[in-house]
Formats: structure tokens, sequence, C-alpha cells
């Protein structure tokens, strides 16, 4: 297990005085990213290989947004290995160990050089410390497109330089950001589910469309025909 303390600050939260869920998301993320220390072996194995795990699926349930001020406590761990997939749980707890965001992810492991699913070999998997996967609604990590001719057109988004990460892509965060800012005013977001498909890098031109589902919203984000992300919005 990974954690890190977190305050909701002025610049995390919503003009409610509220944490916003791309703030969550972004502390998640540093989590599961920083999770790696706490496995030396896994680590050093990473960069023997030059590879990285990239965010192929994530799953969150919002129990209760936080406000300003509180004090939060973000915890990785990780349930599950295979050759070229991962599978943990990153949750945000508050002062009183209760969970505010339960959240499950699916991370594919890559060569840096080549973008192309590599292999973890056994010893190292058989190396990892597995935790037990913890309690909350798991669903499906793909995403059943509703029909097409119930997608509404949106104006398009350049992908800017403050959206690109470390690994010279569009970060997993801003897709999320990106799709909120086309959600009805005051949609309250309880429940998220993204999959993450074809990278967007610097330059491009994302192309979004909204389509109605049961609870919510779906929300794709295009590069000409390659679906980058595809996001469901449940109130």
């Amino acid at each position: 297990m990974y954690s890190l303390k977190y305050k909701v600050t002025t610049s995390t939260c919503d003009c409610e005085g509220r944490l916003k869920l791309y703030s969550a998301l972004q502390m998640m993320q540093d989590c599961s990213e920083m999770w790696i220390d706490c496995e030396p072996g896994v680590k050093r194995y990473f960069a023997e290989q030059n590879m990285a795990q990239l965010l192929a699926a994530r799953q969150v349930e919002v129990v209760r947004v936080p406000e300003f001020k509180e004090e939060l406590t973000v915890t990785s761990t990780v349930y599950g290995m295979k050759p070229m997939y991962g599978f943990r749980n990153t949750f945000i707890y508050d002062a009183e160990g209760k969970p505010c965001y339960k959240t499950w992810s699916m991370g594919a492991f890559v060569d840096r050089a080549t973008g192309k699913l590599k292999r973890v070999d056994e010893a190292t998997i058989a190396s990892m410390t597995l935790e037990p996967q913890l309690e909350m609604n798991y669903r499906d990590r793909r995403i059943i497109l509703p029909k097409a001719e119930g997608g509404e057109a949106r104006e398009p988004i350049k992908v800017l330089r403050a959206d690109i990460d470390y690994n010279k892509h569009v970060n997993n965060a801003n897709y999320v950001r990106m799709a909120m800012e086309l959600l009805p005013e005051g949609f309250r977001v309880r429940g998220l589910r993204v999959e993450y498909r074809v990278a967007a890098k610097l330059g491009d031109v994302l192309m979004p469309t909204v389509y109605p589902a049961d609870g919510g919203l779906v929300v794709t984000l295009s590069v000409g025909s390659d679906v980058c992300a595809l996001m469901e919005f449940s109130e």
C-alpha cells in the first residue's frame, strides 16, 4: 500500500468550495504513480526494461464530495497482476477514515520506445505484494457506446501544452476535465467510468460527442476516426 496526505485547498475547489472531480483524479493519479516506490523490485524491472504503466480504464464511485480545508488520505493498492495488465484500488478517505471516493483501475504495461504492450516476467509478478480487493460496485471496464445517431457533436477542443504529461500525451485526468465542461449546468457526478483507447498528443484537435445514457451521459473525445477517451458520467 502507498498513501499520500492532502488538504482540500483553494486551487482544488469549485465555485461552491467543494473538491473538483478533476482534482480528486489528480490526487489518485499521483498516489498510483508513487506506489511503485514501495515495490523496489518492480520499479527496477520497469527501469531496466524501459517500460511504463499507462492507464487503460478507471471506474469512480463518488460517496461524498469533500469541502474546503478538509484533510484527506489517498491510498493505492494492487490486487491483481497479469503479464500485460495490473489492477488496483485507489480510495480517498476523509479525516475520520470514511471513503469519499472509491475507484478501481486497470493499467497496461507498455514499452516506452515503441508504445506497444510488453509482458512482465513471471518472477517479477511473483515478487509483487498483492492486497485484498476493496469493496465497491465493480462494473465492466468496457463502455457500450449508445447508437451513433443519438450523439450530439460539440465544438472541437485543441490539445494544449498544459494538457500534456511526461509521457508526451494528454494526461488522463485532463480528458475528464474537458468532458465535464460539456455536462449540463448542475449535473452532479456520482459515478464515472473511463475507457482510454488512443493517446492524444500536443496539437491534436479533439472532437467531442455527447450521448444520452441511462442515468447520465456518455462523452467521447476523438481525433479523426480514433476514439481517445470514452467516458460515462452518472448522476
